[in-house]
């Protein structure tokens, strides 16, 4: 597309978000920025903006709908409705699914879920209401979920569970759009493991919503696995961002990071046809699961 277009991004102050933003940039489109973290947000608006394009940065909780009501509200009245939107910031949290506080699900589910329902609900209507009155207007709601949301490794349950939600909004949402216009649809981005911030987004978790208590055996060895997990991913949130871009404007809706890990889906699809327990995510090499279970039995 040459169309001149605006870009709505949240986490936009790291990993995929920033390169989105770069990339939007380099097209010359309008770019909406989004992040809790407000000292890496400025350093990143102030990269984009000295790329010549207009710039709209603004603090955002994605777990707080009247922020993200806020923001949609200033990049209706700067720009316009949007053309995509990218509901992309995500929190991590492992570890046995018994020994998840409370506090865990709330920060988990109010960013990686209700961060992105509030974004639907905000932006939605009004691309469906510039789609009415323009008809060369294309938008394109695009959700972060992960591999995590079509698999469910262990001491990932939290996690797991807020991603499949992710991926069946996502999907829903792409169903129900098609009901309602040509114009406006969805797309939905599953990265495997890829270097950006995730692993440590415990830097971000609010006062209120932290446990304050010492981590269990297990909490600390996901902690360790998803450490050593993103910082080696060979997969760059650049190569990721350049894909869901390229992705976007062919009107696929599935994106991935890693099409090989689609065997694993496969596999997990088959247990769930055939009616088979489910299949030992360690069966490819189970050193490492007999190392995991060694280890966490004697702890």
């Amino acid at each position: 597309m040459s169309q001149k277009r605006t870009l709505v991004i949240t986490g936009a102050a790291s990993g995929f978000g920033l390169e989105f933003a770069r990339l939007g940039a380099a097209r010359g489109d309008n770019i909406v920025m989004a992040d809790v973290e407000q000292v890496a947000l400025d350093a990143a608006a102030n990269e984009i903006r000295a790329m010549g394009v207009e710039v709209l940065a603004q603090r955002v909780d994605v777990s707080k709908p009247e922020q993200i009501d806020a923001l949609a509200a200033e990049t209706l009245s700067r720009f316009g409705a949007p053309h995509w939107v990218f509901n992309n910031a995500g929190v991590g949290s492992g570890g046995f699914i018994w020994e998840n506080t409370l506090k865990d699900w709330d920060w988990v589910m109010g960013v990686n879920v209700m961060g992105v329902v509030y974004g639907v609900k905000a932006f939605t209507p009004m691309m469906l209401e510039r789609a009415k009155t323009e008809p060369s207007y294309r938008g394109c709601i695009i959700n972060t979920a992960s591999m995590a949301g079509l698999l469910n490794a262990p001491t990932m349950g939290v996690y797991n569970v807020s991603k499949h939600a992710v991926v069946s909004l996502t999907e829903s949402l792409y169903q129900d759009l098609s009901l309602v216009s040509d114009q406006v649809t969805a797309a939905l981005l599953c990265p495997f493991f890829v270097a950006t911030g995730i692993s440590q987004s415990h830097r971000n978790r609010p006062a209120e919503l932290r446990n304050g208590i010492k981590p269990t055996a297990s909490q600390l060895v996901a902690q360790a696995q998803s450490d050593k997990a993103v910082s080696s991913g060979k997969v760059s949130a650049a190569d990721v961002a350049k894909r869901v871009f390229e992705a976007v404007e062919a009107g696929e809706f599935y994106i991935y990071s890693h099409p090989n890990a689609l065997k694993v889906v496969e596999t997990r699809m088959r247990d769930i046809v055939d009616s088979r327990n489910p299949t030992d995510p360690f069966i490819d090499k189970p050193e490492i699961g007999a190392a995991l279970r060694a280890k966490l039995r004697t702890m």
